[in-house]
């Protein structure tokens, strides 16, 4: 099997699953507890958060742990509408969001908030001028993905941060596909709200990670306890806690040299599709993305159709994000660049993880090849 799906999950690291191994057998204690077993799962948890801080250049006092980077996404959404529920509340974001931040934005609407959905040009990038012409007296919240799922497009978050940071407007950025794959500093970002997900840079499934600046309010998510600062209140998952530490903490030491190596497999695979089928488009911006995600149209070819002839053969991709698939409509991020229906339902997602090979690319172009030559074959 060669694997070329890692924006949607990727494959957990070696060192990662040591160590978060004994803390599912023998170091399973309930990080609450006050005997030494659950003594050491909270000095675990104090290492992780420290791990993940340093990383992005944060306090670990403003490291909370999720379920997941949706779970994070919705907690800074609707936690912002709810401390400013006593106010009319204005949110700014973008078309191309993760459902995660759509659907939240969408629920909010329901509840009185208005939201305003900002376009992005056709390399799926916002304009820095059109957000702050969208900027309103009760705009509490602006959230925009830091690097897009589907395209991998990287957007000017420091710019933006630095506007709303001059007008006190509360910003959020959905970094989940880019933590552990382009360098990520919150200082730089200017961000109050940083979202990301572990099993995206190689850790478990199943533990998410919220920044939140020292001296910006959120409602606690779960009531009970005093888990995470007592605004997540549960027993911690501890393993997969341990798991995103060391997960965050390797990435961020290969993320130049992985960089470069991914950002060459893909510009291999783009160049060697090409020869074969001059007609196949990169959708999204073919620069400022993320070095191992590229998002390719075959016009008058089904996606669908030649992600499943290159699953016959061992290979995964997909045609748009795993949270929109099963849904026969085109995806929302390729529709927003200006592609017509038929278009966007003609491409195909390949990202390229640590654990690809140059012989991945070889094996994938030529998969390509073929199954496009089947599907044009009799037309």
């Amino acid at each position: 099997m060669i694997y070329a799906d890692n924006a949607a999950t990727t494959r957990i690291s070696d060192l990662a699953l040591a160590k978060m191994l004994p803390f599912l057998q023998e170091q399973y204690g309930n990080a609450s507890s006050q005997y030494s077993l659950g003594v050491k799962a909270k000095r675990a948890i104090a290492q992780a958060r420290r791990q993940v801080a340093a990383a992005i250049g944060a306090e670990s006092s403003e490291i909370t742990f999720t379920s997941g980077g949706s779970e994070a996404n919705s907690w800074v959404l609707r936690g912002a509408a709810d401390f400013f529920k006593e106010e009319a509340i204005h949110i700014v974001t973008s078309s191309i969001e993760h459902h995660s931040v759509l659907n939240a934005c969408h629920a909010l609407e329901r509840f009185g908030a208005e939201v305003t959905y900002l376009p992005v040009d056709n390399c799926g990038v916002v304009a820095v001028g059109k957000l702050i012409a969208a900027i309103k007296r009760n705009t509490k919240l602006v959230s925009i993905m830091l690097a897009n799922n589907e395209i991998g497009t990287i957007q000017p978050i420091a710019e933006i941060g630095q506007y709303l940071h001059s007008r006190g407007i509360l910003f959020h950025t959905d970094a989940v596909q880019a933590v552990g794959h382009i360098p990520v500093k919150v200082s730089e970002l200017r961000v109050d709200f940083l979202t990301a997900s572990a099993h995206k840079f190689n850790g478990a499934k199943g533990t998410g990670i919220l920044y939140k600046r020292s001296g910006v309010a959120l409602p606690n998510l779960v009531f009970g306890g005093e888990q995470e600062h007592g605004a997540r209140a549960g027993t911690e998952n501890v393993a997969g806690i341990v798991a995103a530490g060391y997960a965050i903490e390797e990435s961020a030491g290969v993320i130049a040299d992985e960089s470069r190596r991914l950002s060459a497999m893909v510009k291999n695979t783009v160049e060697g599709i090409k020869e074969k089928i001059p007609s196949m488009k990169v959708n999204g911006d073919s620069e400022c993305r993320l070095p191992g995600i590229v998002n390719l149209g075959f016009d008058g070819v089904s996606g669908e159709s030649l992600m499943h002839l290159l699953d016959l053969k061992g290979i995964c991709v997909s045609t748009s994000s795993a949270c929109a698939s099963g849904k026969d409509a085109p995806s929302h991020v390729l529709l927003a660049l200006g592609l017509s229906e038929q278009h966007a339902k003609s491409a195909i997602r390949i990202s390229y993880g640590r654990y690809n090979a140059d012989e991945d690319v070889k094996e994938i172009v030529l998969a390509i090849r073929d199954a496009y030559d089947k599907i044009t074959a009799g037309k």
